[in-house]
């Protein structure tokens, strides 16, 4: 229960990719984390590729990036459809801006691509999206899971245990890192 003091929205929409959404949404809250399902609108259910439903807390563009420490993009094909969305974007690019976690998945780094914040750094996701990551100017990296600042990046379904693992260690380490702060 490390992350009690964390806020973290995961987003979702049309056929998002079921275990990537779930699993760091339940490896945060079993960490105590306080986490707001978000997407382009609030109170709606989508269905995942697999049949798993999720339903959103709220619109994307009604959350304060000030009140969150995190938010994880899972893949899918929601991110095609997340991207499009300017509130989607702004809390993404905002987010990043003030060096809180960004963490995406597979197909998310389209999210991170029209947020505008993958060029010149080191970047994964699923090969189907490896081009568009290159062209946005980001460098490819072939890992399961990373971090490179403040951002988390996971490449595909098998690799969601690294990516929650890296993703859970991150917060914590900016957790310490505030700490340090306030204290100085």
């Amino acid at each position: 229960m490390d992350l009690q003091e964390h806020r973290a929205a995961v987003l979702v929409d049309h056929s998002f990719e079921d275990l990537e959404f779930w699993v760091p949404t339940m490896r945060l809250r079993e960490e105590g984390a306080d986490v707001v399902v978000a997407g382009r609108e609030a109170d709606t259910t989508f269905t995942g590729k697999h049949g798993l439903t999720a339903t959103t807390d709220a619109a994307a563009r009604d959350l304060r990036a000030a009140n969150l420490d995190a938010v994880v993009v899972p893949g899918g094909w929601a991110p095609d459809k997340l991207r499009r969305d300017d509130g989607v974007t702004s809390l993404v690019r905002t987010l990043d801006e003030q060096g809180k976690v960004v963490a995406q998945i597979c197909h998310a780094g389209l999210v991170g691509i029209s947020a505008g914040i993958v060029e010149g750094r080191p970047a994964t996701g699923s090969q189907g999206i490896k081009d568009d990551l290159l062209n946005a100017g980001a460098k490819w990296v072939d890992e399961a899971a990373f971090q490179h600042e403040n951002r988390v990046w996971g490449r595909v379904v098998k690799d969601i245990p690294a990516f929650c693992r890296v993703l859970v260690a991150t917060l914590k380490e900016t957790s310490a890192l505030s700490a340090v702060n306030e204290d100085s």
